[in-house]
């Protein structure tokens, strides 16, 4: 009950700001209030109005909100999210494009499970959906997933990807963002040596710890410092009574936004600033740049307690990944099983996160695969963020990962049947 009540002050914290937030822009919207020439009133329901909507995105999942693409007959063609495979912890959704014949390309987007919803993608989703059938993982908050679900760890979310991508078939190519790239990895080893006829085509591993001692980083450094037993103490609680999940234990959300928030302090405290003053000038937009931006960045959702600590466990401290030594279900999982499947590693230079040479590890990994199957990219004076979803994803990296994939989209050929030796 220590950790419940504790979910549920934090909630409650979250809950009073929101309330202050939005108390504070109606009383200071009083019409018999505009009689006064004080600009306190102003910038009053201008901190209302920002605290407000900061504080309520922290508890809602945001919208794909990608309603249509323009198509090459210069018509536009309706998109549906569709769920494909459903499952207690996560769907594989399906962006199912209305009138259009399915594409050459078929693309999985293994989405993170760090805190943030799948639609931390979106502008992925949309650059690719063009040119090509898209298909994400859409992880579930594990605050609305009943105890009765079971437990969650890095060898389930590795089966559930084993399972995706059984199910759509080896004519896929499948792109990993950040956190899911070594168990990305691990799933396509682990087909490789039990279904190998479900292998996808390639493997594109943007900015992911596949061996995260290649490269120092704040995350890294965290990782080191505490130990398993203080990180359990201080961040794992039960969820509260307001969820389904009541009695989980999980990682919360709201601490991982503030640990993502308390890295870049400054920035984010001049942001919310200069946002309440264009509010007070009326400047400010409903889907102006800030509030695009944070509504994402706000919304976040609990990890499982399971998931989370045997992350840090096996793929930060023990580098299980990055010693090949992953087991799954019993099985260990040999990454030079990994023969057929084109692996391409991306990387920023300037990534803060998954510094450059934690990524590009999966490569040197791959002992069973030839050096033809192999590439890697270094987008210089690119951040996290912006490999995947800014300028550098759109400009450059995009164009050379379909390009990437266009050169793997051909089944693999079969190696020659040995010769039968017949007894003399």
């Amino acid at each position: 009950m220590k950790y419940m009540a504790t979910y549920d002050l934090m909630e409650s914290a979250r809950n009073t700001n929101e309330w202050l937030g939005a108390t504070a822009r109606a009383m200071a919207s009083y019409p018999a209030f505009a009689l006064t020439m004080s600009p306190m009133l102003q910038l009053a329901a201008a901190w209302g109005e920002v605290t407000e909507r900061s504080f309520s995105r922290m508890v809602a999942k945001p919208d794909w909100g990608i309603r249509s693409i323009p198509g090459p007959d210069g018509q536009d063609h309706l998109v549906d999210v569709k769920s494909v495979v459903e499952k207690p912890f996560g769907n594989l959704v399906q962006f199912f494009v209305r009138r259009r014949a399915p594409m050459a390309r078929k693309i999985l987007l293994v989405a993170p499970m760090s805190g943030h919803y799948a639609t931390l993608l979106r502008s992925t989703v949309s650059s690719l959906l063009p040119d090509a059938d898209i298909y994400v993982t859409d992880w579930h908050n594990a605050r609305d997933i009943p105890v009765s679900a079971g437990k969650f760890d890095v060898e389930d979310y590795t089966l559930y990807l084993v399972e995706f991508m059984r199910h759509l078939g080896p004519d896929t190519h499948v792109i990993a963002i950040c956190q899911p790239a070594p168990l990305t990895l691990a799933a396509t080893a682990y087909l490789a040596g039990e279904d190998p006829a479900a292998q996808p085509r390639s493997l594109t591993l943007i900015g992911g710890p596949i061996d995260p001692d290649a490269a120092a980083t704040e995350v890294t450094d965290f990782g080191r410092r505490i130990t398993m037993g203080q990180l359990e103490q201080i961040a794992i609680q039960r969820v509260g009574f307001k969820y389904k999940g009541v009695g989980r234990l999980v990682y919360p959300g709201l601490l991982q936004l503030q640990s993502f928030m308390s890295m870049n302090a400054e920035r984010h405290s001049k942001a919310f600033a200069e946002q309440i003053m264009r509010v007070a000038r009326g400047e400010a937009s409903d889907h102006d740049a800030h509030n695009r931006f944070y509504d994402e960045y706000l919304a976040v959702m609990d990890m499982t307690a399971e998931f989370y600590l045997s992350t840090v466990e096996r793929i930060f401290k023990n580098r299980e990944i990055a010693r090949n030594e992953f087991v799954v279900a019993g099985k260990k999982v040999d990454i030079g099983a990994i023969t057929q499947v084109a692996v391409k590693t991306v990387e920023g230079e300037k990534d803060d996160i998954s510094a450059p040479g934690q990524c590009v590890a999966a490569l040197k990994l791959c002992t069973g695969l030839p050096e033809s199957k192999k590439a890697s990219h270094l987008e210089p004076d690119a951040g996290h963020y912006g490999i995947f979803a800014g300028k550098s994803w759109r400009l450059n990296i995009r164009p050379l990962v379909l390009n990437f994939i266009d050169a793997n989209s051909a089944a693999p050929v079969p190696a020659p049947a040995k010769p039968k030796l017949q007894a003399v």
